[in-house]
């Protein structure tokens, strides 16, 4: 989850970092075998945002490629599977949602030292500000349109047509989430407890909506998370699927609809702002939108939904704040996240009316 990194930190390419190099010319190799229409000399980049997983460029004269990999060392069983990365791209592809193209997965660490893939490079913008200062007001409401478009189509794949039926576990959402990080929180002693988070754990596990859906969900739908047309309000590839998985709908569109709601300084977010006079669809419109467009009456439990979303991340903010006292978490990012889960936990309370 790339929570809270700034346009500088995360864009563009530096030159391979110490730790993350590998043998080169296994690669170009591997790709002459692997990847149609291939043609080196290849030279490498690395991107860089703090993915979980290390993201290279890969140039050649003809086009460049991008390159997703294991990190090098020992991982948590299960820890960055690039190879789920690499199915849900594959499988959303024939479905004609907009992916970056994967060429190839190699599940043979001898090649460069781990499993990675290697997908197209999409060229556009991507804007790290949720309220699109770079776009006129105009064309805003079109972009906004464009996200909301894109997120439903989404859950309207058959993601078992597109070979998908295994790639979670369907049913009790809720339950298993809100376990999940309930567990992690009460068992981090050391990063303590918080009242409006405990609160927000009772309210939640006594009001899960009843019934229950299940569709592909992207985890981290947000602005920064896609690449748009470089000139038309229009998404080219969405990015960053690792926390994909089979789950419930309404919980993905409101994590992206969290948005609202948010302080730009903890993500890209549009809480403080405007919104008629930047002429951005309000919140009610954009909900009104998707349930058109996933052929629903409305959202009848939508704060429910707002609030798991932000228990959620302060549950994650709270499991940054456990490691930065224990000392194995010690960039400055962490030390800031840290201190901003008593407020999403605040503002996850404030969800409940």
């Amino acid at each position: 989850m790339s929570t809270g990194v700034g346009q500088g930190e995360n864009s563009g390419t530096t030159q391979v970092r110490a730790g993350f190099a590998f043998d080169e010319g296994a690669l170009a190799r591997w790709m002459e075998a692997n990847v149609s229409g291939y043609a080196g000399p290849l030279s490498v980049e690395q991107f860089k945002g703090g993915q979980s997983n290390p993201t290279y460029k890969l140039v050649t004269p003809g086009r460049s490629y991008v390159l997703r990999r294991k990190p090098p060392g020992q991982l948590l069983k299960g820890a960055h599977a690039v190879e789920r990365e690499a199915k849900v791209l594959t499988g959303l592809e024939k479905a004609g949602f907009p992916v970056a193209h994967v060429h190839g997965l190699c599940l043979d660490d001898a090649v460069i030292g781990t499993w990675f893939y290697v997908m197209d490079m999409v060229e556009g913008r991507i804007f790290w500000d949720a309220t699109v200062p770079d776009v006129s007001m105009d064309e805003r409401p079109a972009y906004f349109d464009a996200m909301n478009a894109t997120m439903a189509a989404l859950h309207n794949v058959d993601y078992q047509a597109v070979g998908l039926g295994d790639y979670g576990k369907p049913g009790n959402y809720f339950e298993r989430q809100i376990g999940r990080w309930s567990r992690q929180y009460h068992d981090d002693v050391e990063a303590g407890r918080d009242p409006d988070m405990d609160h927000v754990i009772d309210w939640l596990q006594a009001n899960i909506p009843a019934g229950d859906e299940t569709a592909i969900v992207h985890g981290d739908f947000r602005i920064d998370n896609m690449i748009f047309h470089p000139t038309e309000p229009r998404v080219l590839a969405v990015l960053d699927w690792e926390l994909s998985t089979l789950g419930h709908p309404l919980a993905d569109f409101a994590y992206h609809a969290m948005m609202y709601h948010m302080p730009p300084h903890i993500v890209a977010g549009l809480a403080g702002a405007d919104l008629r006079a930047l002429n951005i669809p309000a919140e009610e419109d954009y909900i009104a939108a998707y349930c058109a467009r996933t052929g629903r009456a409305s959202i009848l439990d939508y704060r429910f939904y707002v609030a798991f979303n932000f228990f959620r991340l302060a549950a994650i903010f709270h499991g940054i704040k456990g490691r930065v006292i224990r000392g194995t978490a010690s960039s400055a990012q962490a030390e800031t996240r840290a201190k901003l889960f008593p407020e999403l936990a605040r503002i996850a309370r404030a969800q409940l009316g």
